[in-house]
């Protein structure tokens, strides 16, 4: 099975440039940032934690989360992409799960928030099978939706 090969590792001098290089399917476009952008405000922002996407030995995908809790009371996932010739695959939603253990053991961490555009429905899919709730919060363009992580 695909998600038994998949593995996030932090971002280092061995994959970042790969990260910078992924492209997201043209609908996409519309919804993210380039990865190199993250990449670079996680230079600024130390408290931004960037993660290349494996599957098997090849970097796949690239995503980022913030290691300090922000609106809502929550942790934020700042980006989560794999590339156009990953994608619908599964990947993306192992990684998911992978990216939401590692925000788990962050301090008095109960909840993961997650905001995207609210006609991107390749994320709305996918949030939603993982069990994030949209509960009418709004930022902006955006939507954000909750995952309480359990005791």
């Amino acid at each position: 099975m695909i998600k038994d090969n998949v593995k996030i590792v932090e971002l280092n001098a061995e994959n970042w440039y790969d990260c910078c290089e992924f492209e997201i399917a043209t609908e996409q476009k519309k919804y993210i940032e380039s990865n190199a952008i993250s990449v670079a405000q996680s230079k600024f922002e130390p408290t931004l934690k960037p993660y290349a996407i494996y599957l098997n030995e090849k970097v796949v995908g690239f995503l980022m989360y913030n290691a300090v809790q922000e609106e809502l009371d929550g942790y934020w996932v700042y980006r989560i992409m794999v590339d156009k010739k990953f994608q619908g695959k599964g990947i993306g939603k192992a990684a998911t799960k992978l990216m939401i253990s590692e925000m788990a053991k962050l301090p008095n961490s109960k909840k993961v928030i997650v905001g995207y555009h609210p006609e991107n429905l390749g994320a709305h899919n996918l949030y939603a099978s993982l069990g994030f709730i949209d509960e009418g919060h709004r930022f902006g363009k955006e939507m954000a939706v909750i995952k309480y992580l359990t005791e």
